[in-house]
């Protein structure tokens, strides 16, 4: 065993030294690495250590370098040394961290954790934290909670009866919310296509005076219905936030209003960037992702429920085999039973950080942002199709076909990776910063990298 986690730790190490200089596009697609691993089931197992020199020499060619501070696809964090030091621990501990008894220090590492991590965000300290697996989950467990107050107050047990004759539950979602919201109510049984699609403005904010009509609306149709309204911090494409206004509104409506945060959220840490998350904090769930703005591992989503007997309600079960007193166990806070103890990378990115820290971190990347828009701005022919308030930037060229190009010969040039999408029936190159690792040479060189590539597109026509 040691001779394979030393193997694995100088391949981790090699990786991780060569991120300033390797280009950040994988050299192999998926069916070259899977030729190379492929073979028939081995009849004979092989010794651990050449286990991983194997795996390593299979893999690395076909390796987005997503750690790199010069990787802006998607929203996509980094790694904090501290963290990536406590998910290898996690899997040597080997603690399923599900119930009190299983793992006390799995489960005292999140409490103290979730206590942090509601503090730096200006959240109830009352609340209830589960560490889920991302984003998407984060959103399903914060609206299954809600699912739960709003039929119990409506006097229907979700829980033990299921939705069949449950009270008709209304949902209101914005126009630009993130598909894994319409997910999440997909798997709680509630339809995507059920909800009531409230107007966005040119930004992808929620308008205000449009939920308050649909709102008046729905209240003269089915008086005193539950209902669940969703906000979102952090567009996806802007980076705008829905205004906290909006909360106060839905709250005078009896509805439950979720936050789908899952990485602007995080603007609440940085005094510059606090007032985007203004009045969001009266809200009664949010969900994040620690993964695209901590700079934690993978696997590890945060659902944040202000009424913490909901959340309990909604994820908790008992059994006789588990070993359970009056306390709520780790499993009362998310949909698995088994799971990685999640507390101990996001202790550690905290614990790293420190308050000033994380501020300025996250300060940073709307700084790297914002210098993004104003060199990619400054260019022939290209602009910045949204207002820059956060980590966000969308830029477009000449025409759509140009920037179809530019960002297929960006992510096969392999300087930097920024991701193509459609915003507003417009293709853009959409740069997210989210990398504890971006630095300004990665932003001087990652637009170094779209001027010459931008030359190449325009030179071959």
């Amino acid at each position: 065993m040691g001779e394979a986690l030393h193997t694995a730790a100088a391949a981790a190490h090699a990786w991780l030294q060569s991120l300033d200089t390797r280009h950040v596009n994988a050299e192999h697609d998926v069916d070259q690495v899977a030729a190379v691993l492929r073979q028939p089931f081995p009849e004979q197992g092989a010794r651990a250590s050449d286990v991983v020199r194997e795996l390593v020499a299979a893999a690395t060619p076909g390796l987005v370098a997503t750690p790199s501070g010069r990787y802006f696809g998607w929203v996509r964090g980094g790694v904090l040394d501290s963290a990536l030091a406590a998910d290898w621990l996690t899997s040597a501990w080997d603690q399923n961290a599900s119930l009190l008894a299983g793992s006390p220090a799995g489960a005292a590492v999140e409490r103290v954790a979730a206590e942090w991590i509601l503090d730096a965000l200006g959240l109830p300290g009352s609340a209830s934290v589960g560490f889920v697996t991302g984003g998407q989950m984060a959103n399903f467990t914060c609206l299954a909670a809600a699912r739960h107050a709003v039929l119990a107050r409506a006097g229907w047990d979700v829980e033990r009866d299921g939705l069949l004759g449950a009270p008709a539950l209304g949902v209101f979602v914005g126009a630009e919310r993130h598909v894994t919201v319409d997910l999440a109510l997909r798997y709680l049984g509630l339809g995507q296509a059920r909800s009531t699609v409230v107007d966005a403005d040119d930004q992808g904010r929620l308008d205000l005076a449009a939920l308050e009509r649909a709102l008046e609306a729905d209240e003269l149709a089915h008086p005193g219905r539950p209902r669940i309204v969703v906000l979102q911090a952090g567009n996806v494409h802007s980076g705008a936030f829905d205004p906290g206004a909006a909360v106060a509104l839905a709250h005078r409506f009896g509805a439950w209003v979720h936050v789908d945060g899952a990485f602007g959220l995080w603007a609440a840490t940085s005094p510059r960037h606090r007032h985007l998350t203004a009045g969001l904090e009266h809200a009664d769930s949010w969900g994040t992702d620690a993964h695209k703005t901590l700079n934690v591992p993978y696997d590890s989503g945060l659902a944040l429920v202000a009424d913490a007997d909901a959340l309990h309600a909604a994820m908790g079960e008992r059994a006789a085999y588990l070993i359970q007193d009056d306390r709520p166990d780790p499993l009362a806070t998310v949909p698995e039973f088994s799971r990685r103890a999640r507390g101990f990378t996001v202790w550690a990115a905290l614990r790293e950080l420190g308050r000033t820290g994380l501020s300025g971190m996250v300060a940073g990347f709307a700084d790297h942002a914002a210098r993004f828009a104003r060199e990619l701005d400054a260019l022939p022919d290209v602009s910045i199709v949204n207002d820059v308030v956060y980590t966000q930037v969308c830029v477009a060229f000449a025409d759509d076909a140009e920037t179809r190009a530019v960002a297929a010969a960006l992510m096969a040039e392999g300087t930097t990776w920024m991701t193509p999408s459609t915003w507003h029936g417009r293709t853009v190159l959409r740069v997210s910063v989210s990398n504890a690792r971006t630095d300004d040479d990665d932003v001087a060189r990652a637009v170094e990298a779209v001027t010459r590539v931008l030359g190449q597109v325009r030179g071959g026509r």
